[in-house]
């Protein structure tokens, strides 16, 4: 039983090349200074790791890396007690979040999955597939 799933976030790629066409428009006669130049590169680096969320679940791991592996987190399966479909609230944002109770990991959208650990934080893991990331860890969770 194993699940790999890549989750990729289009609209803040879009709508940061938006932006540099708009900037590159508006400062298009002039040479840019170095600081802005590097301000670009390193945004658009950001952009790119944290628009991509790889979900892995297998009976050694539960893992959770954006782009090309980091930042990743890695539970156990049998440190999770449950694990559930929940909607995020516009509030929780995107990215690496801190959340009541515990962590979260989302890269779009607001559906995730609760995991619930022995500890007794919580780990969420954001997902366009919530019903089918659920029927995977339900098999894999031991009661």
């Amino acid at each position: 039983m194993d699940y790999r799933h890549t989750q990729q976030a289009f609209l803040p790629l879009v709508l940061w090349i938006g932006f540099i066409a708009i900037l590159g428009v508006l400062v298009r006669d002039e040479e840019w200074p170095s600081w802005i130049a590097l301000f670009v590169v390193a945004i658009t680096a950001v952009m790119v790791v944290f628009s991509r969320l790889t979900v892995t679940v297998s009976n050694a791991a539960i893992i959770t890396a954006f782009g090309a592996g980091w930042p990743r987190h890695t539970e156990d399966p049998a440190d999770v007690v449950s694990a559930h479909a929940v909607r995020n609230r516009w509030i929780h944002g995107w990215g690496i979040r801190k959340i009541s109770g515990g962590w979260m990991y989302n890269v779009s959208g607001y559906d995730a999955i609760e995991l619930t650990l022995t500890s007794g934080k919580k780990f969420r893991i954001g997902t366009d597939e919530p019903a089918k990331l659920e029927a995977t860890l339900a098999l894999l969770i031991r009661p």
